[in-house]
């Protein structure tokens, strides 16, 4: 049961990279795209810890939190250049 669930949550979140892939592809503005890459770096972490699930490892969940402290620091740094013009001042 475990499993068909599993299967199921993978598709779900590989279908919605697709959609933030395709947003970032057409987005109308930048804010529309620095949404759907924060979004993308979300579905990316739960990928990860379903994976984790599946093999039955830890490791996985480590490699999320990574994930997760990179997507957080990339989407500020972005904001800024999109706001100021640089990141560093």
């Amino acid at each position: 049961m475990i499993e068909a669930a599993l299967i199921f949550a993978f598709g779900c979140f590989g279908l919605g990279l697709l959609f933030n892939l395709w947003r970032i592809a057409t987005g109308p503005d930048s804010a529309d795209r620095i949404l759907a890459l924060d979004t993308m770096v979300i579905n990316i972490i739960a990928l990860l810890i379903l994976y984790g699930i599946w093999q039955s490892t830890t490791i996985y969940y480590e490699a999320s939190m990574l994930v997760a402290m990179v997507g957080f620091v990339s989407t500020v740094a972005y904001c800024r250049f999109v706001l100021r013009g640089d990141i560093i001042e």
